[in-house]
This record gives structure tokens, sequence and C-alpha cells, in this order.
């Protein structure tokens, strides 16, 4: 069996909830730092995919315009 302690409503200290407390705040973890062609071949070869520098190029303009609309 459990205890359980009986305390008076006076005795407990009640908080508002606060919902900033238990979440992420977006603004600091996202940065909008540009992609280079080197990072995108590198990983590019990391996950085994095939690529020439027109789908490097068009990639790196596609993702630096994603991250500066964000």
């Amino acid at each position: 069996m459990k205890k359980v302690e009986v305390v008076k409503a006076n005795e407990v200290e009640v908080t508002p909830f606060v919902l900033q407390d238990f979440t992420a705040n977006d603004t600091e973890t996202v940065s909008s730092e540009p992609v280079s062609k080197k990072e995108l071949k590198s990983l590019a070869k990391e996950l085994g995919l095939a690529y020439d520098d027109e789908h490097i190029a068009f990639t790196k303009k596609l993702i630096n315009a994603y991250m500066k609309k964000r």
C-alpha cells in the first residue's frame, strides 16, 4: 500500500502554468547560414546520390532561398 499525506488547502503552493517554460524557442535554433557547393557534394557522396554540377547549383540556390524565406 502507498502512504498518503493529507494536507490543508492553504499549505499547497499554486503557481500558474506557463507554456513557454515547456516549449523550445524556434528562433534560437534556426540558423540561416548559406550552404556551399562543397558541403552539398560531400553530403551527396555520403548518401550515395548521383549528382552533377547543375544539380548542385540548383540545390544550393533552392536551399539558400528557402533559408532566407524562413
